[in-house]
């Protein structure tokens, strides 16, 4: 079992640390059981929560001894430094091996011990910039969701705490296994976009629903040489009017979105079927093996062959 610690604080968001215990935490009809989920604090004993109620943790730093992923889940106030016991605790827990990963203002905790010093790291939109000026050595990037360093990781706003612990288990455990964890929570295991989407003035988060028929349109037909002119064709508008739509809805434009679909269902493949790459490149319409290993390795920073080395199921 992989054993997952929060390090809590008051007063805790119940979301955040929701959203770590709702990926490692919980467990679902028909997936397996893979990681251990515990709580810790500075001090045992009561800590309050935004919701307007206590908790009781029972476990102090020491837990984090134990834990091979450490998760901050916001540090308010962010600007309060840990006490230095909570930098030792969780420098020796990097130190031993233990991934390291916070959700929002988390990234503040993680900055005071160091290890994001010249890394990319990332936080709450609104927080970014005060992020950036309190730790210059860090790299912060306002946009993405999350950054995955393998051994620290930071997500940005609250719900992009949920992507992050998806692209853990799917880093640790494969696409499929994080494909049943997401559809268990009722998520899709990625999302496409930044979070400068979700800043005031927002764009809908949410599909109005007049893009749903032309998606499920598409996907059934992956193995098609569709491009963005056959899906503005097929929706009936101008393909500068299809950006607009998708970009609006869903954050990215129709060819990438297009793209990264295809490449979840080679991931897929690759995971659980013999064929080819030759194969699956065309089941996928990604045209030849040749296309499918450079467009593979620009988006995931591997090889087709590797990951199926790597993630292929019994």
């Amino acid at each position: 079992m992989h054993r997952v610690v929060a390090l809590v604080r008051a007063p805790q968001s119940t979301f955040e640390l929701g959203c770590a215990a709702e990926v490692f935490g919980l467990e679902a009809r028909g997936v397996p059981k893979r990681y251990t989920f515990g709580v810790c604090a500075e001090q045992p004993g009561p800590v309050a929560t935004r919701a307007g109620y206590a908790m009781l943790v029972t476990d102090g730093l020491e837990a984090l001894d134990r834990a091979d992923t450490v998760i901050i889940p916001g540090w308010p106030p962010a600007e309060k430094a840990p006490v230095p016991e909570v930098v030792r605790a969780l420098r020796r827990a990097h130190e031993r091996g233990a991934r390291l990963v916070s959700i929002c203002s988390g990234a503040f905790a993680l900055a005071h011990t160091g290890l994001l010093d010249g890394r990319r790291a990332t936080t709450h939109w609104a927080r970014t910039a005060e992020l950036a000026e309190s730790f210059p050595a860090v790299q912060v990037d306002h946009d993405v969701l999350y950054v995955d360093h393998g051994d620290v990781a930071t997500s940005a706003g609250a719900g992009a705490g949920i992507d992050l612990c998806l692209h853990l288990v799917r880093a640790d455990q494969g696409a499929a296994y994080a494909a049943h964890v997401a559809r268990s929570m009722v998520m899709p295991p990625h999302r496409e976009g930044g979070q400068l989407q979700y800043s005031a003035p927002a764009h809908p988060v949410q599909m109005d629903g007049s893009l749903a028929p032309l998606l499920e349109w598409a996907m059934e037909r992956l193995g098609e040489p569709l491009g963005v002119e056959d899906l503005a064709a097929r929706a009936g508008v101008s393909s500068r009017t299809l950006n607009r739509r998708f970009t609006d809805q869903l954050g990215t434009g129709p060819g990438q979105w297009l793209l990264t679909q295809r490449l979840a269902a080679a991931r897929e493949l690759l995971e659980n079927s013999d064929l080819t790459l030759e194969a699956i490149a065309h089941r996928v319409g990604l045209s030849s093996a040749t296309n499918l290993r450079r467009r593979f390795l620009d988006a995931l920073g591997t090889t087709p062959g590797a990951y199926r080395r790597a993630f292929r199921t019994a």
